[in-house]
């Protein structure tokens, strides 16, 4: 067995990988194989990282993008000293283990973002790169510096074909993220054969005509070559870098390695064995060196010796700037700044108002107390109202700015608002653009869901009640669809003091929410039991004496419609109740005693309208309920008339009211 000290932690990382994925029989060997020297320089002579205080503020961030190669973090986990035993090596993939099949952010410590969905590891870095550049503005002074840290994603021939790492690497060359490094793992390899076959482009070219600084090392088990790499990546500071490393899939296996069967499936106890052969590894299972174990150890006396150093200056900083040293350690809580809500208004009736405007309002009234807040749009700001007034805006070198411009990237927007909330520091980050186009942020979405993390998603233009623009534009399924992911909150509020309640709400919340408005005008609900009642999801918004006989259900425009078949109800004899359901998923977190407050189960007339699909409501009406809704695409036409020709009225509530009260 080698004796070299560099070769040995190599060969540690490799066989303990290999021997995980034989042993659950599950897995990805091929990149841990080929990757885990470029791993060890990376992890060993350049990241700046603390073993057992794994959310130091100013930590470098290493993300694995390519996640199908996590069994290649889990071992540096392990190897450096983090809260993840051998044993948990040993649990790759199984129940309850910290080991998933891909990383997993909160379940391993030091595991920093969510992947296995190629590219958006790489997007997310994009954003949590931009978090480092905009909080080092803020809180660095002359002399006192406090934000200084690299992030860093090891990125695969897949993740640079996703559009999503396009459009993300597009906006990190614009904004000149010199603190931000691909390792680009280049092995010419995908699942179903080679790389060439569909991926034949000049990735290098590419990136260099997006501002980006790249590099080429040719042997991706030369580790001087690739240390010095990163060292010329470090040293250019007014451009993002990519580093291609040549590296061979499944290197030392001597059937496999080179070709896609390295890829995706264990390689065999037959094909392990020669791997060790190969490398001259002793024929044992999860077989850790004891000088490879105190090599890699080291990273904790290191992390500790920096982390220390670190506080040291921002114990200085604190003396000298004592106010921007509290706004740091509350933003790094995720703490929002006392009397933030202060400002948000209440509305009276004498205006009907669009709840995108609404919102607008309700942003800027937040932000003005919250300046650590940011996010943007997707070229979409005069219409869903989502700048700061007074505050910059990004652009080509500028990363100071808490309006994000995105341009029409939404699939990146996602990603990298997400990774501004990961990063931490940064209060709420917010995305907006129309609803229609929740579709091309969805996989962001749903990883920020995933994550628990509380990125803030807008979207205007809510429903058919857009209009002329068609039915491209008319979200019809979107609602629903949105309303499917766990973890989420769906906020789609009915008027002004909703909506500003609806901003309130998704601002304490520790989880991602979406924030749904309407372009058209709608009347103002007034009373302190609107505003009580979005933060528990849903509420009587109008009663009537003694029990009643049928309850009308409705969330965002269509409550109005709701209420004026409840007001002719109530002209006609009928005891009517009229419930708004700004947040299903807030009133399904409620105590069941409020739940039959709101929702009595006695009362089995009920009618629910939203101008979207139905399916879903069934959970609210029950089998002898009417929900009344849109059940297929809209088209273009004047809003007014479009709810008239889908059957969007007070009458159609009423006639459907009388029917499941016989």
């Amino acid at each position: 067995m080698t004796t070299d000290l560099t070769t040995l932690a190599i060969n540690t990382i490799r066989t303990l990988s290999i021997d995980a994925v034989q042993k659950a029989n599950s897995g990805h060997p091929g990149l841990p194989l080929g990757a885990a020297p470029m791993a060890y320089a990376l992890w060993q002579r350049h990241l700046k990282h603390n073993p057992h205080d794994p959310k130091w503020a100013d930590r470098d961030r290493f993300i694995l993008s390519a996640g199908h190669g996590s069994m290649l973090i889990y071992t540096l986990l392990y190897l450096t000293g983090y809260d993840l035993s051998l044993d948990d090596i040993k649990n790759f993939r199984q129940w309850g283990s910290k080991t998933p099949g891909h990383p997993e952010y909160r379940v391993a410590p030091g595991v920093e973002v969510t992947t296995g969905p190629l590219g958006q590891g790489a997007a997310h870095a994009v954003g949590m790169a931009l978090a480092e550049s905009f909080l080092a503005s803020y809180f660095n002074r002359p002399g006192h510096t406090i934000v200084d840290h690299y992030t860093y994603a090891l990125v695969s021939d897949g993740d640079l074909m996703e559009g999503v790492s396009s459009e993300a690497a597009s906006l990190a060359g614009l904004w000149k993220l010199g603190k931000l490094i691909y390792l680009y793992d280049s092995n010419d390899i995908t699942l179903d054969g080679k790389a060439a076959m569909i991926f034949t482009e000049d990735v290098r070219a590419r990136y260099e005509a997006y501002g980006w600084h790249t590099l080429r090392v040719d042997d991706g088990n030369d580790v001087n070559a690739i240390s010095e790499a990163i060292s010329a990546a470090k040293a250019v500071t007014d451009r993002p870098s990519l580093i291609e490393i040549k590296t061979i899939i499944g290197y030392g296996s001597p059937n496999k390695q080179g070709t896609n069967k390295a890829h995706g499936e264990p390689l065999g106890a037959d094909e392990v064995k020669l791997v060790k052969q190969f490398l001259g590894w002793p024929d044992e299972d999860f077989y850790v060196p004891g000088e490879a174990l105190e090599h890699f150890r080291s990273a904790v006396e290191q992390g500790e010796a920096a982390e220390s150093e670190w506080k040291a200056r921002f114990s200085a900083y604190r003396g000298a700037y004592p106010d921007l040293a509290a706004a740091f350690e509350q933003a790094q809580a995720g703490k929002l700044p006392d009397g933030w809500d202060a400002n948000i208004p209440s509305y009276t009736a004498e205006k009907q108002q669009a709840t995108r405007n609404v919102s607008g309002e309700v942003l800027n009234a937040i932000a003005a107390r919250v300046p650590l807040m940011m996010g943007g749009d997707a070229d979409l700001a005069g219409s869903t109202k989502t700048l700061i007034k007074g505050a910059d805006n990004t652009g080509a070198g500028k990363t100071d700015a808490r309006n994000v411009r995105f341009g029409v990237r939404e699939h990146a927007m996602g990603s990298i608002a997400n990774g501004l909330a990961l990063h931490g520091g940064i209060i709420k980050p917010y995305t907006a653009t129309f609803l229609s186009f929740s579709d091309y942020m969805r996989p962001a979405i749903r990883l920020g869901a995933l994550m628990e993390i509380p990125t803030v998603y807008v979207f205007t233009h809510d429903s058919i009640g857009l209009g002329e623009d068609g039915p491209t534009h008319q979200p019809v399924e979107q609602v629903m669809s949105l309303r499917l992911i766990p973890d989420l909150y769906l906020f789609r509020p009915a008027d002004a003091n909703e909506t500003a309640w609806s901003w309130r709400t998704a601002m304490e919340l520790s989880k991602p929410s979406t924030l749904i408005f309407t372009r058209q005008n709608l009347p103002v609900l007034e009373g302190d039991h609107v505003r009580v009642g979005v933060a528990r999801g849903g509420y009587v918004l109008a009663d009537c004496e003694g029990t009643p006989q049928v309850i009308l259900l409705g969330s965002g425009s269509e409550v109005h419609i709701a209420h004026e078949a409840y007001k002719a109800l109530i002209a006609e004899g009928i005891r009517a109740r009229l419930v708004s359901l700004p947040c299903w998923e807030l009133f399904e977190e409620q105590d069941a005693s409020y739940q039959e407050s709101v929702l009595p189960s006695s009362v089995k007339a009920r009618v629910s309208i939203e101008a979207g699909r139905t399916i879903g409501w069934g959970r609210f009406v029950g089998l002898d309920g009417v929900t009344i809704g849109v059940d297929k695409f809209g088209a273009s036409a004047p809003y007014k008339r479009l709810y008239e020709e889908y059957g969007l009225t007070a009458q159609a509530v009423v006639d459907a009211a009388k029917r499941v009260m016989k």
